[in-house]
């Protein structure tokens, strides 16, 4: 295994569990000491349980969902391809059954793509990306067209119900990380495989940068610049530790880099890498979905907003 600070001195790669087509969008659950995550074309939510040590089907026909996250309450705010939506799901507790409630589902009048990856902010709001795979490859949703005509990253606060494009300068937003202290905003581009495959891309970027902005009063991504290229592949799912690290999904495995590009870590994964998560009864678990299996492997860190949430998942 590789040898790093990064991870724990007896680190191992893990794979705990099988059976997904593609398997993306994972979330630590506390009280059900549980890892959540989507199997987009299979239509389907999966559960692998830490006390069991089992993979279960938790919901099926949940609208090709993708990305999560945890909000202040503990509960989950995850991105639907299907209902081309942002939506909140209370299902946190032992025995509770998926039941999801609409959050956002439209800018302007007009429906939004296919939100992708979701934060939430200190602050409450709802960060999300809106590429266009759930609308533009049939496996992962239903067909449909850009009706607002791009593709952004979106701030949705509750209080008020706005919703704001905060980045619109990245082609295809797909995973998304804040910094410790909320200062910065990280967004991966996918773009260099493009959602619609058929169609003529020749005039736009093609890009597999992680690019990082300065927020701006809580409310207002500024200064875009390219923070790393992830390659081999492209950066799908990220996540940032509590030292400002950000962890990469790519085509072989895991990579880190530090705050200012560098890359730290290669961690070989045996199949590609959609997304991962922090986890486990400290918090120092990395959770990686990797095309159809769930790996795991201790590390020496935990997610950025892991305190944040702590005090009110756990």
């Amino acid at each position: 295994m590789t040898s790093s600070p990064l991870l724990a001195a007896d680190a191992v790669l893990e794979k705990v569990a099988a059976g997904a087509t593609w398997a993306e969008g994972p979330v630590w659950l506390p009280r059900r000491r549980a890892v959540r995550f989507s199997d987009i074309p299979g239509n389907r939510i999966l559960e692998y349980s830490e006390v069991s040590g089992e993979l279960t089907v938790f919901a099926e026909g949940v609208g090709f969902t993708n990305g999560r996250t945890l909000d202040l309450d503990g509960n989950v705010v995850e991105c639907s391809h299907g209902r081309r939506a942002v939506q909140r799901d209370t299902a946190v507790g032992p025995e509770d059954e998926h039941r999801p409630a609409t959050l956002v589902d439209s800018f302007g009048g007009l429906r939004l793509n296919s939100p992708n990856d979701v934060v939430v902010a200190s602050d409450g709001a709802i960060w999300f990306t809106d590429p266009s795979y759930g609308i533009k490859r049939a496996e992962e949703g239903h067909p449909g067209e850009e009706e607002y005509g791009d593709r952004w990253v979106f701030r949705f606060d509750e209080r008020d119900g706005s919703l704001t494009p905060a980045v619109i300068d990245v082609e295809s937003p797909n995973g998304l990380a804040f910094s410790p202290d909320e200062s910065l905003l990280y967004v991966a581009d996918s773009s260099l495989s493009p959602a619609d495959q058929q169609a003529d891309t020749s005039g736009r970027p093609r890009g597999r940068a992680i690019h990082v902005y300065d927020v701006v009063e809580g409310r207002h991504a500024k200064n875009g610049r390219t923070l790393a290229d992830v390659s081999p592949g492209l950066p799908d799912g990220i996540r940032v530790d509590v030292e400002g690290r950000i962890w990469s999904s790519s085509l072989s495995g895991v990579q880190v880099f530090a705050p200012t590009g560098e890359r730290l870590l290669d961690l070989p994964v045996p199949e590609k890498v959609g997304n991962l998560c922090f986890g486990g009864e400290d918090g120092t678990t990395l959770y990686v979905v990797a095309t159809t299996s769930l790996y795991r492997i201790r590390t020496t860190t935990r997610d950025a907003s892991a305190g944040l949430r702590g005090a009110h998942s756990g």
